[in-house]
């Protein structure tokens, strides 16, 4: 194996083009995967730019088992395989529990959660039989924490986390490694996907999302470098690393508090 090449998915823009063009740097064959292919085109050849060995892009609906068993076919005939999995792919729902429709926690559950659970799925035969492989799984602070009226969005990343966090124990007897990614609000075009009732909501988003203290660039190369080190748990910003914490350590009650005080404050901003 060629111990360099890397498969993304979501990689046509934000996270996942910053995260291409990161491993092109290091010499990696890319292979971007999206569902908007005049933006994945130019996506490859910016990374191709970078510096990578090879830049391809690949039509990817994570909520298509198919699309994602076309790419592991596609990339064995290829590269004799891939490996690294980043399971990127994502969109944003926020809103009240009572407002928010059934149809909308089945399109977020069916992308953030489900398309992290089809790549895993799809990919893991290969790894196995590669004797080797690696699932970079992007989930949240969200996944994590519990911040109010974004019960969807914290359940499809949570779920990001359980599934990571078992796959670890599964399959690491078959030389396949694990990271889940769980960032806080950054730079980038996560707002563009948002569905919400609450129109406070969308204009709060996106204003946390403006405001973030780390670029998509910043946030691609600390999960370089924690999946360099293998790194299971890998948590960009501090601040969502110290409230993770306590979370742990805090009474219920008085860390519920504090996410309240939080969140209350963020409403103001």
């Amino acid at each position: 194996m060629s111990g360099k090449r890397i498969f993304i998915t979501g990689a046509a823009s934000g996270l996942g083009l910053a995260l291409a063009k990161r491993y092109a740097r290091e010499g990696y064959q890319v292979c971007l995967g999206d569902v908007n292919d005049a933006a994945g085109q130019s996506a490859a050849d910016e990374v191709r730019a970078a510096g990578a060995r090879e830049a391809l892009y690949l039509r990817c609906d994570v909520t298509k088992e198919e699309d994602l068993q076309q790419v592991a076919e596609q990339l064995a005939q290829r590269w004799g395989g891939v490996d690294i999995v980043v399971n990127n792919a994502g969109v944003a729902q926020a809103g009240a529990i009572d407002d928010v429709s059934l149809d909308d926690w089945r399109w977020i559950l069916d992308i953030n959660l489900l398309g992290v659970v089809r790549g895993c799925k799809v990919f893991t035969p290969l790894f196995k039989r590669q004797g080797a492989g690696r699932f970079i799984n992007v989930s949240s602070m969200a996944g994590l924490l519990d911040m109010p009226k974004m019960s969807s969005y914290n359940v499809s990343k949570a779920g990001v986390v359980a599934l990571s966090e078992t796959l670890q124990n599964e399959l690491g007897h078959s030389n396949i490694r694990v990271s889940v990614v769980c960032p806080s609000f950054f730079k980038t075009n996560l707002a563009g996907s948002l569905r919400t009732p609450d129109p406070k909501l969308q204009v709060l988003v996106g204003k946390l999302v403006s405001r973030g203290k780390l670029t998509a660039e910043i946030v691609a190369d600390k999960i370089y470098e924690g999946a360099k080190h293998n790194e299971f748990y890998i948590l960009p910003h501090l601040d969502g690393r110290a409230l993770w914490q306590a979370k742990s350590l805090l009474p219920r009650a008085v860390y519920s508090a504090i996410v309240i005080n939080r969140s209350r404050w963020l409403m103001k901003i």
